[in-house]
């Protein structure tokens, strides 16, 4: 085989993106997508739409007897039920578009991405890549958490102590990018997808 004939022997790159709130994790994740430089996976959940939401672009808007449902026919990479609603991702999202040589991005709790991790289904393990991305500071982050001016001084103190503890999980990925500003983050995140995407490791035989 030589590279002229990689063309649609590719495995596509799976790359979890994790960070605390206000990282700009999603945002790096959608800008890759309206780009065209990979496709988003979009989550299910069964908490209501929020105005503006739009079911099949930012959620997957499911009952909970049909979420259950999906646990029960192994329908889902990875779920978690959060403060009385169910949040996952459907199978379908990822391996139809992995397959098909299509890299894709999510942006995912670490939670979820532990459970991804130990995920022991071979192309799975071989699309794989990590990527934490934090503020380069405490004060950053307070300050990001902040900036939104619509939060209590209560909500904006848990989502802090929440960030501070999903930051101790950074040395668990491939990849962490200290955030700077917008542009500079996207630019480090698109040579990491664009890198990863010269890999030998998801060419198939």
């Amino acid at each position: 085989m030589t590279p002229q004939s990689l063309s649609g022997n590719r495995l596509g790159m799976l790359l979890l993106v994790s960070g605390p709130s206000g990282s700009g994790k999603t945002t790096l994740c959608r800008r890759a997508a309206d780009t065209d430089l990979a496709s988003y996976a979009t989550s299910c959940t069964t908490r209501a739409a929020r105005p503006g939401e739009v079911h099949g672009t930012d959620y997957f808007f499911l009952s909970t007897d049909e979420f259950k449902e999906k646990i029960s026919n192994d329908d889902l990479l990875e779920y978690a039920e959060v403060h009385g609603n169910f949040y996952g991702t459907l199978k379908s999202e990822i391996f139809t578009h992995i397959e098909a040589g299509r890299d894709v991005v999510m942006d995912i709790d670490v939670q979820g991405a532990d459970q991804i991790r130990n995920c022991d289904d071979p192309l799975i393990q071989q699309a794989l890549v990590e990527l934490f991305v934090m503020p380069d500071s405490e004060e950053e982050l307070l300050a990001r958490l902040t900036g939104r001016g619509t939060d209590s001084d209560e909500i904006i103190a848990t989502r802090m102590k929440n960030s501070l503890e999903e930051m101790q999980h950074w040395d668990k990925y491939t990849y962490c990018l200290l955030s700077t500003d917008r542009e500079t983050d996207y630019k480090k995140f698109q040579s990491i997808l664009i890198s990863e995407a010269l890999s030998v490791s998801r060419i198939l035989d």
